[in-house]
């Protein structure tokens, strides 16, 4: 169910943000926020908040309306709203067209048959070697994840905002993907994938850490015949020691400044100068636009990485 917001724009581009309602909003949110919501209405399209909210024991009741009320005060509107939790006849669906088995074996179980591969990749992630593809090999009595049979073949992804293209061979290194845990939780691929679909979504926006899912999504689009949106993958941003901002690590919530009576332009002119813009100490939002278009036409505009 999505619940409409202000006066839809309809331009061509949707874009979204998509939080998971887990704590508050830091800064490093607060920033992907903004140009996910300048990308949108730089060409006058309609921008979207999604709540990823399905891991439910993550997720914090109290931060749906922080991070709403974070969003209003820097600025940042949207034309719909819609929660992933209420949407899981959709996911469902989606996983029933797909060619999928149930999957008993446990992370370890998984990590231990990776590394007795003679042929295992030695990537960031350890990539599935497909155990319980025989039925043989899986355990009735253990609770049941649900993976998609990935099919043999080479897919790449294309970031507009880099120029890059990643593209990775499905079966050796990306492996059969989760699709539902085995508590029941339909996995992150699987949904965003879904929702990008269902709402239209015709632009992503998000930080560089998802840039290398990017492809496995991009074949799970192939294969439910839904369309590929243009993906831009922005840097994240880190604290005095290079490290990057997150809930866990301490850093700032967005909350807390808006309490303390800080003002938002002053925030949106810190984002805006972490990204190399000259700005003023205090910043309109609407001044950012430009500045946004200027990267998108290949300005110096944002930073190779951080």
């Amino acid at each position: 169910m999505e619940t409409a917001r202000g006066n839809p724009q309809t331009a061509g581009v949707v874009g979204r943000y998509a939080p998971s309602p887990t704590g508050a909003m830091h800064l490093g949110n607060a920033r992907t926020a903004l140009l996910a919501w300048l990308h949108s209405r730089a060409p006058g399209g309609r921008h979207l908040l999604r709540f990823e909210d399905l891991d439910t024991g993550r997720v914090r009741s109290w931060a749906y309306d922080l991070i709403r009320r974070d969003l209003e005060w820097l600025g940042l509107d949207w034309d719909a709203e819609s929660v992933q939790s209420r949407q899981l006849d959709r996911y469902r669906e989606a996983a029933a067209r797909l060619d999928t088995y149930p999957c008993t074996c446990t992370r370890r179980e998984v990590l231990a048959a990776v590394q007795d591969s003679a042929g295992a990749p030695h990537g960031a992630e350890p990539v599935y070697p497909g155990t319980c593809r025989d039925p043989g090999a899986r355990h009735p009595e253990r609770p049941a994840a649900l993976r998609w049979r990935v099919p043999d073949a080479r897919v790449c992804a294309q970031d507009r905002l880099s120029g890059q293209t990643l593209c990775q061979d499905l079966r050796t290194q990306v492996g059969d993907v989760v699709l539902r845990r085995n508590d029941g939780v339909y996995a992150y691929h699987l949904a965003v994938v879904v929702d990008d679909a269902a709402a239209g979504v015709t632009d992503v926006l998000r930080g560089a850490d998802l840039w290398v899912a990017t492809p496995r999504q991009v074949a799970l689009q192939a294969a439910l015949g839904f369309p590929t949106p243009r993906y831009l993958h922005v840097p994240l941003m880190t604290d005095y020691r290079g490290e990057r901002l997150a809930k866990r690590g301490g850093a700032p919530p967005v909350s807390a400044l808006r309490e303390a009576g800080e003002s938002a332009g002053r925030v949106r002119a810190q984002l805006a100068r972490s990204l190399g813009w000259a700005v003023p100490d205090e910043v309109p939002l609407l001044d950012l636009l430009p500045l946004w278009r200027a990267a998108l036409e290949g300005a110096p505009a944002l930073p190779a990485g951080e």
